[in-house]
């Protein structure tokens, strides 16, 4: 059941960016450091999206599942796509899609720069 809210939410959040323009490049990307859920282009800049759902407001905002740990695991899964895709010096950031499934309604928000990158 928490995959399949899981799976809901990044495809959502896939329709959402597309239609606020942004290019996907790769969703699901898999390193050794991490996973990234989704990663776009918004322009020329880079974008690193976590993509945090819940079914419901039991548990707080989607946004603040989002540890310390999986912050750096983030950066690190991102230098590595940085360095294989060879694209260093590019404008970079980290983005979260926030997204509550409920009952009436869809939420969805949108934090850009959501936190900082250091690569």
């Amino acid at each position: 059941m928490k995959r399949q809210i899981g799976n809901k939410g990044e495809e959502l959040a896939f329709h959402f960016l597309k239609k606020k323009g942004m290019k996907i490049l790769n969703r699901n990307y898999r390193t050794p450091a991490g996973e990234i859920d989704i990663i776009a282009k918004d322009g020329n800049t880079l974008v690193f999206v976590e993509v945090k759902t819940r079914s419901g407001d039991l548990f707080g905002q989607p946004v603040e599942a989002i540890s310390p740990k999986k912050k750096k695991t983030m950066e690190r899964a991102s230098l590595h796509y940085i360095l294989k895709e060879k694209q260093e010096g590019r404008p970079a950031r980290f983005d979260v899609v926030s997204i509550r499934i409920l009952s009436d309604k869809n939420h969805i928000e949108h934090l850009k720069d959501a936190f900082e990158i250091k690569v």
